[in-house]
C-alpha cells in the first residue's frame, strides 16, 4: 500500500510562486514514475507534469511548460512541483499520483494519462488571485 500526501498549496497573487510537495510512504519510492494533475472547479482533472523513477526524464503540459518544474528526491521519498509566474487559470486542486507497477520505460505522453497511475493523493488547493 502506498500513501501520498500533498502539501504546499495556498493563496498567492498572480505572478507569484508556490512549491508543492508530495510525500510518499509504503513501497520503494524510487521504483515508480510520478505525476501531478489538477482539477479546477467545474472542469475535468487534467495532466500537469510527470517524472521518471530517477528524475532524469520529465514531461509537461503545454499550459505549464516553462513556468512549472517537477522534481523528486528519492532519498526523502518526496516529489515536488515548483510553480512560478502563476496565473489565475492555475487555480485548482493539485493531485500527485504514482505508478507503482514497475514499468520498464518512461514516456511522457503515456504518463499524461490518469489511467497509468494506481495511487493518488487527496489533493492540495492552489488559488491564484488576479
Amino acid at each position: 500500500q502506498v500513501q501520498l500526501v500533498e502539501s504546499g498549496g495556498g493563496l498567492v497573487q498572480a505572478g507569484g510562486s508556490l512549491r508543492l510537495s508530495c510525500a510518499a510512504s509504503g513501497r520503494t519510492f524510487s521504483r515508480y514514475a510520478m505525476g501531478w494533475f489538477r482539477q479546477a472547479p467545474g472542469k475535468e482533472r487534467e495532466f500537469v507534469a510527470a517524472i521518471s523513477w530517477s528524475g532524469g526524464s520529465t514531461y509537461y503540459a503545454d499550459s505549464v511548460k516553462g513556468r512549472f518544474t517537477i522534481s523528486r528526491d528519492n532519498a526523502k521519498n518526496t516529489m515536488y512541483l515548483q510553480m512560478n509566474v502563476l496565473k489565475p487559470e492555475d487555480t485548482a486542486v493539485y493531485y500527485c499520483a504514482a505508478d507503482t507497477r514497475g514499468r520498464l520505460f518512461f514516456s511522457g505522453t503515456y504518463y499524461s494519462s490518469e489511467a497509468q497511475y494506481d495511487y493518488w493523493g487527496q489533493g492540495t488547493q492552489v488559488t491564484v488571485s488576479s
